[in-house]
């Protein structure tokens, strides 16, 4: 490899080692606001002034790990959408791939959760961009598996999944195990009304025709 190949690894693996640092720290009590740049920093092993070779501010470290955030769900829903061709409730596998995405993330979901309701509008408009993504995949996957649902209204419930299922992952973080079951049950029964509630709702339209 070429002194410049391996610079760009090491820069690499650098920023990787940043992004890594800022997820670390977060906490329930604790932020992405209230993390500092020197701490995160010294948890990567570098100095606070390499800290701006990889990234503008803070700021921007902020976004590229929303950016991040979004990317993993989207990509753990789709390895459960592959799950589906061996059979099994569309909305089971959903609600548990996106418990474990909590469970084994929390704080990616922290950051999602929290930033799309702060005080930076940067941030809100990434967390947003982000969650909308899912959405818009998820609408994509319902109108697949309901082919007389609309495009619109295939949106419009998966916009109601995923607010279900955010509002119980805030909830989920602080939760025990059994409490976790108990929710994630509730969660599934929720959403097969609103599922239910959908392809009825579609059929009245068409009655209405």
């Amino acid at each position: 490899m070429s002194v410049l190949g391996v610079r760009a690894v090491q820069k690499e693996k650098t920023r990787r080692a940043l992004v890594d640092a800022a997820f670390n720290q977060l906490t329930a009590e604790k932020s992405f606001s209230n993390l500092s740049l020197r701490e995160v920093a010294r948890e990567a092993g570098i100095a606070p002034t390499s800290f701006y070779r990889h990234f503008k501010d803070m700021d921007e470290l902020g976004l590229a790990m929303v950016d991040e955030s979004g990317l993993i769900l989207r990509q753990l829903m789709r390895q459960a959408r592959k799950r589906l061709e061996n059979g099994g409730s569309v909305v089971v596998i959903s609600v548990e791939t996106f418990f474990e995405f909590i469970e084994s993330r929390p704080n990616m979901f922290r950051l999602l959760l929290r930033e799309s309701s702060g005080t930076s509008q940067a941030f809100r408009t990434a967390a947003y961009r982000e969650i909308q993504h899912f959405v818009a995949e998820l609408a994509e996957y319902i109108q697949w598996k309901n082919p007389g649902i609309s495009s619109e209204l295939a949106y419009v419930q998966s916009e109601g999944l995923v607010t279900l299922v955010f509002t119980a992952g805030s909830r989920v973080l602080d939760m025990n195990i059994q409490e976790r079951k108990v929710l994630k049950d509730r969660v599934v029964m929720q959403l097969r009304m609103l599922a239910r509630g959908a392809v009825d709702y579609a059929l009245s339209q068409k009655d209405k025709e």
